[in-house]
């Protein structure tokens, strides 16, 4: 389900079926954008107990950062970008799981452009504010898929 200001998730990021964990874009804005995330959906990550790991929130920052993307190539005009996760600074974990009920995932802009590019994320709970994650997610932006395929020796 997508809000009728935004297109849905899974038309901003590579993710599909069930590895496509956001459920919306609640809001946008250039440097900013709040994503909604239930984890009970998140099934194929949970551990034993059916509880998912507070660390598959860097997951759904990682999404968010792309549906950021996303959206933001989309008002440009260009085509969507991939972009390779390439590691986090900062991180604190606020639970030792994630509750089973609707979070919202933020992400905002810190710096970089084309190529390297930083983002400062939270994942939270509405019910009472309180961040179960955070951290600042470092991300490379790629120009085209096909570079991507070359450099992993799998080219055309």
């Amino acid at each position: 389900m997508s809000s009728p200001a935004f297109p849905p998730v899974a038309e901003l990021i590579p993710h599909s079926g069930p590895m496509c964990l956001l459920d919306e874009v609640l809001d946008h804005a250039p440097e900013r954008t709040v994503c909604r995330v239930d984890p009970r959906r998140s099934a194929q990550l949970a551990d034993r107990d059916g509880g998912v790991p507070v660390w598959v929130g860097l997951e759904y920052m990682a999404q968010c950062v792309a549906v950021h993307g996303g959206l933001a190539a989309r008002a440009r005009g260009e085509p969507l970008r991939p972009g390779l996760l390439l590691g986090s600074r900062r991180v604190r974990f606020g639970a030792q799981a994630l509750p089973p009920r609707e979070l919202a995932v933020e992400v905002r802009h810190h710096r970089g452009g084309r190529g390297l590019v930083a983002f400062d994320c939270q994942v939270r709970d509405p019910s009472d504010g309180r961040r179960l994650v955070e951290g600042r997610l470092n991300v490379y932006i790629v120009e085209r898929w096909e570079d991507l395929r070359e450099a992993s020796g799998h080219g055309a």
